[in-house]
């Protein structure tokens, strides 16, 4: 924005004089509309004896006459709190228009950012792990490693995947509207149901169009062809980002970690029971904080001008902490896969256990991190997206 955009307020000093003293002078500083204006004022410390009692309880009642007299002349509303008066005198909510239209344009770029950031991670996920040998060779370790400590874990695994149904997709989806209406926010009951439907949507429209290559790594799987990105990955993390975006915020964190939990849970069990492949889970993630992303610029545009956002809201501590544990879980994951590279002339079916574990954990953090870092970065911004009173 240019400076010839920005209005700036014209003084009208004015002397306060009581008594025959000068103890300090006001300033009437208007033209921020038509009726619209503020006061300021100076007292000097020492001019508290030549003030009337109750001008030295509150030295701006010296001058009320002739401030008054002053902001009448410029057509200024008086006799009100001046966030008050400035309400009173500007119904349209153009007070403070300028602030929170600068506010919400930073918060568009920034989303649109991360809408292009994810959508960049979910193509180089998929141009490596489906379109090159190295990629395929790692996936393929991952589900190989599965069956290290799989009799242990088949049971928990199985009844969290096939609690996951179109069924029950669409009862999260009504309980997370209707969450929505009852807080009142219809624009929000849409918008969330429409990011659960656009990100399974194109989940499976991607699995079915997407092809896979055979380079001849994974000769058991090559007849399922391409399986990225994983659906049941896509429905839980959709879920759980839709109930970020609906909580109220006195219960947004517990639902933020205890949401990103369940879904990384469910990414981590495609895995373990040999559904998915590791980058299938990642995928999904990917794009539903892209689809998130859109959902929040769905938000911000349907936001209306007088809605009050609270700095209380902004969960900063809890984003950082999520975030942190994403960057940690990727980190790991990256180290662990940049060392199982040094095997990757030998077929997954030939590695130890070592290797063939080290694969595994490794792939499963990297799961846990992407969904905890999609959903740190969601809850970061939702306090801008879901404001508390709405205006």
């Amino acid at each position: 924005m240019g400076s010839s955009s920005v209005i700036r307020p014209t003084p009208t000093p004015r002397w306060i004089v009581e008594g025959g003293h000068v103890p300090g002078a006001i300033a009437l500083r208007h033209r921020f509309d038509d009726e619209l204006g503020q006061i300021g004022y100076g007292v000097r410390p020492s001019a508290g004896p030549h003030l009337r009692p109750a001008a030295r309880r509150n030295p701006t009642q010296a001058p009320a006459a002739g401030r008054r007299d002053a902001a009448q002349q410029h057509g200024i509303r008086t006799g009100r709190p001046a966030t008050a008066a400035r309400r009173a005198a500007d119904p349209s909510g153009r007070y403070g228009v300028r602030v929170r239209e600068t506010a919400r344009g930073w918060t568009a770029v920034w989303l649109v950012l991360l809408a292009l950031v994810q959508a960049t991670a979910l193509l180089l996920v998929w141009r490596f792990a489906v379109h090159t040998r190295t990629g395929q060779w790692l996936d393929t370790v991952a589900l190989t490693g599965n069956r290290i400590g799989q009799d242990r874990i088949d049971g928990p695994v199985d009844s969290l995947l096939n609690a996951m149904s179109v069924v029950s997709l669409l009862v999260a989806t009504a309980v997370i509207g209707f969450i929505a209406l009852i807080r009142g926010r219809k624009t929000l009951a849409v918008t969330a149901t429409l990011l659960i439907a656009g990100a399974n949507v194109s989940t499976q429209l991607l699995k079915h169009y997407l092809v896979r290559p055979d380079f001849g790594i994974d000769p058991e799987r090559a007849v399922a062809g391409n399986s990225l990105p994983s659906g049941h990955t896509a429905v839980a993390a959709s879920v759980a980002i839709a109930l970020i975006l609906v909580l109220p915020p006195k219960v947004r964190v517990l639902g933020a970690f205890l949401g990103a939990g369940y879904a990384a849970a469910a990414g981590v069990a495609t895995l373990s029971a040999g559904w998915h492949r590791p980058s299938d889970a990642v995928a999904a993630f990917l794009l539903v904080g892209g689809w998130a992303a859109v959902g929040g610029l769905v938000l911000l545009f349907f936001q209306r001008d007088r809605a009050e956002i609270s700095p209380a809201d902004a969960h900063r501590l809890a984003a950082a902490l999520l975030g942190l544990v994403g960057v940690l879980a990727l980190a790991a994951c990256g180290l662990a896969l940049a060392w199982l590279t040094a095997y990757s002339g030998t077929p997954a079916a030939e590695l130890g256990r070592r290797p063939l574990f080290i694969g595994y954990a490794g792939s499963a953090a990297g799961i846990a991190g992407t969904m905890a870092l999609v959903a740190a970065l969601v809850l970061a911004v939702v306090h801008r997206l879901v404001p508390r009173y709405k205006g």
